[in-house]
C-alpha cells in the first residue's frame, strides 16, 4: 500500500515538471527574440532607424535584436545562414534569386520603392539615354536590385545592353562624389540623394518609376527592397510575424505624419546635417511602403521576369516562396 501511495505521488510529481516545462517552453516560445537585419548605407537606413529608434516591433510584445549591416547584400547572405530572421528591405534581385534557388525563405513584403533617377550634370552634354552609350554610369554595386533595375531599363527601353556602357559602383555617397567630379558621365542614384545635393546642378534623364510604367506597360511599381524571413522562423513563430507587420506598418505611419520627428531621428542615428535629415524625411512616402497586395506580389514576380530576361535571374521564384498570411493578418490589427 505504502509503494503505491510513493507510485502515486512520484507520478503527480513528474506531471508536475512536465506541466512546468511546458510553460516555460510556451513562454520561450512567446518570448523568442527576433533578429531584425537592415543596411545602414542605402534606402533601408531611414526606415530602419525610425522603426529602431521609436520601438515599433517591441510596442507589439516583440523582443528584438537589431543587426545592421554596412553592404547592401549583406542582410540577404544573413537570412540564408540563418544569421538573423528577418530582413527589413533586402534586395529584391538577391532575395529572389535565392528563392529561386531554393534557400529557405519566405517573402512577406514590399517595403522599398526603386524611385532612383538616372542624372547628369546640368551643363553635361548628354541630352538622352541615347548618349549613355560608351559612357561611364554610376549606379549600386551588382547583386543589388536598383543595379539590376537599372540595367533592365537601359536594355529594354533603350536598347543599351551592359557592353555598352561601364559600370561605376558605389555607395550613394560615392556616386554623388564621382559625378560633382566628373569621374562618371552619368549617374542612377535616388531621389534622396539627390534632394541632398542642392549645391550641385543635376539635370534628370528620367526616372525608375515612368521607365518601369513604360517598360510593363502598367502601373505597378517597382521594388528594390523586399522583407523576407527564414522559413524557419515562420514556421515556428507566425503570430510574431503578424506582429512584425503590425509594427512595420505603424513605423510607416508615423514616418509619413511626422517628418520633423523622422528628420532628427536621422540627425541622431545617421549624423546627417539638418537640411539633409529633413530632405529625406520629406520623401518619406516617395520611398517606403508596407504592402503585400496581390498587386504587390504579382509586380514582385513581373520583377523577376524581367530579371530573367536581361541576365540577372536565372530561375522562376515558386509561389511557395511568397508568403502572405501575416500581412493579411496583421490588417485585421486596427
Amino acid at each position: 500500500m505504502r509503494n503505491t501511495r510513493l507510485s502515486r505521488r512520484f507520478s503527480r510529481f513528474i506531471a508536475a515538471v512536465v506541466c512546468a516545462s511546458c510553460l516555460v517552453g510556451s513562454g520561450g516560445a512567446l518570448a523568442q527574440k527576433l533578429r531584425v537585419g537592415y543596411w545602414t548605407s542605402g534606402v533601408s537606413l531611414g526606415f530602419g532607424s525610425v522603426l529602431e529608434q521609436g520601438k515599433f516591433l517591441e510596442k507589439e510584445g516583440l523582443d528584438v535584436e537589431f543587426i545592421k549591416f554596412g553592404d547592401v547584400n549583406a542582410p540577404t547572405k544573413a537570412i540564408a545562414s540563418n544569421a538573423i530572421d528577418v530582413a527589413i528591405g533586402a534586395s529584391a534581385a538577391g532575395a529572389l534569386n535565392i528563392a529561386a534557388d531554393g534557400v529557405p525563405i519566405k517573402i512577406i513584403l514590399g517595403t522599398q520603392i526603386a524611385e532612383a533617377q538616372f542624372v547628369v550634370l546640368a551643363d553635361s552634354p548628354l541630352k538622352s539615354f541615347a548618349d549613355l552609350k560608351g559612357k561611364k554610369i554610376g549606379m549600386s554595386p551588382p547583386g543589388s536590385a536598383t543595379h539590376a533595375i537599372a540595367a533592365a531599363l537601359l536594355e529594354n527601353n533603350y536598347g543599351l545592353k551592359p557592353n555598352d556602357y561601364t559600370v561605376v559602383p558605389g555607395t550613394e555617397p560615392r556616386l554623388a562624389q564621382f559625378i560633382i567630379q566628373k569621374e562618371i558621365d552619368a549617374a542612377a542614384i535616388r531621389s534622396t540623394t539627390v534632394a541632398q545635393m542642392n549645391e550641385v546642378k543635376l539635370r534628370s534623364l528620367g526616372n525608375f518609376i515612368d521607365e518601369w510604367k513604360k517598360l510593363t506597360k502598367s502601373n505597378a511599381v517597382p521594388y528594390i527592397g523586399i522583407g523576407i524571413v527564414h522559413s524557419d522562423y515562420a514556421a515556428k513563430y507566425p503570430d510574431n510575424l503578424v506582429k512584425f507587420v503590425v509594427g512595420m506598418r505603424r513605423a510607416m505611419e508615423f514616418g509619413s505624419k511626422n517628418k520633423p520627428q523622422v528628420a532628427e531621428v536621422l540627425q541622431k542615428a545617421a549624423n546627417m546635417p539638418p537640411d539633409d535629415a529633413k530632405a529625406y524625411a520629406n520623401l518619406w512616402d516617395n520611398i517606403y511602403r508596407v504592402s503585400f497586395e496581390p498587386q504587390d506580389i504579382a509586380a514582385i514576380k513581373r520583377m523577376n521576369d524581367i530579371f530573367k530576361a536581361g541576365g540577372t535571374a536565372k530561375k522562376d521564384v515558386p509561389d511557395s516562396a511568397f508568403l502572405a498570411d501575416p500581412y493579411n493578418k496583421a490588417k485585421q490589427v486596427k
